[in-house]
């Protein structure tokens, strides 16, 4: 997440920002912050440099429930490159061992490629911001240092091959749906040593996070241009509602006089809510006036135990 500024709007919502190639997921966090003249922000699972598309921007009081996008489902379109092996497992790294593909053929690829939908054990690549004894493993990396990483439990829904070129290098683009913790970059890899051959990411879109699709984007472009001329209030109606992360958890809607209380932190009584939800789950709760007020835990008694409250 992005650090508070101690200047800035109080702003309130999601932004689902399209992220260019050549960007951290940092940098556009930090010009669509700008833009918005923003006290509080962070991104919601980052991109690579590499990597375009679908990133989740949460500002204020949205920052309070952005675990749960990061704990979501994604989709990417991605670009395989069979037969050469980097140092990063995609294009941007330095080419450590070059194999020829000429002998691959179309029914071989898909038929190794099935073999990875499906729960799978996964090996996180090194190039990545997993903490090793405190040090993020892509530090660790940059000084030459590899250390054994655990093999990590993620499902890849599906992998759908658009395309196949054959030949000397051979290159494979692909649609997959995957669990949380999913690395593109090491299953094009897997995928390549499984064919003999090696192989890296060479192209990366995200296309969905969570609930979030490439049809909610907006360009860091179109918020300058949107800004232009007039204040950063302008930009405030391209948010997503401070629930918009959360759209999946059922929601249960409760009178002025019980809000009261629970926006004090008390347990309150709601006898509608086993209508959406049983004990032990979670719901959004709102105002009957349509205001979002937090998520609760529903208890054994048809309680709601506030859990995360919202302050605007």
């Amino acid at each position: 997440m992005g650090r508070r500024r101690k200047n800035g709007r109080a702003v309130h919502g999601v932004l689902v920002l399209y992220k260019p190639q050549g960007l951290t997921s940092n940098q556009a966090l930090q010009r669509a912050r700008y833009q918005f003249d923003a006290n509080r922000a962070g991104h919601t699972g980052a991109l690579d440099p590499l990597a375009t598309g679908v990133l989740p921007l949460c500002f204020g009081e949205a920052t309070k429930f952005s675990q749960h996008l990061l704990d979501a489902d994604k989709a990417y379109l991605s670009t395989f490159t069979l037969g050469v092996n980097t140092s990063t497992l995609d294009s941007e790294g330095e080419a450590l061992e070059v194999r020829d593909t000429s002998a691959l053929t179309e029914a071989k690829i898909r038929e190794v490629i099935a073999t990875f939908v499906g729960p799978i054990a996964q090996v996180p690549p090194m190039v990545s911001a997993l903490k090793y004894q405190g040090q993020p493993l892509y530090k660790l990396a940059r000084e030459g240092i590899e250390v054994e990483r655990k093999a990590r439990n993620i499902i890849i829904y599906s992998i759908d091959v658009l395309a196949i070129r054959l030949g000397d290098s051979a290159e494979v683009d692909v649609n997959v749906k995957c669990s949380k913790g999913t690395y593109i970059r090491s299953l094009a890899q897997d995928v390549g040593e499984k064919l003999g051959v090696g192989g890296h990411v060479s192209a990366l879109h995200r296309s969905q996070a969570g609930p979030f699709v490439e049809e909610d984007m907006v360009t860091i472009e179109a918020l300058e241009a949107k800004r232009e001329g007039g204040g950063p209030e302008r930009l405030d109606e391209l948010l997503a509602p401070v629930d918009a992360t959360i759209s999946d958890i059922p929601e249960t809607i409760i009178d002025a006089n019980t809000a009261h209380y629970f926006c004090m932190g008390q347990a309150v009584m709601d006898n509608k809510v086993y209508q959406v939800a049983e004990q032990g789950d979670k719901v959004r709760v709102r105002h009957e006036n349509g205001q979002f007020l937090g998520v609760a835990e529903v208890t054994d008694d048809a309680r709601l135990a506030p859990k995360r409250l919202v302050v605007y």
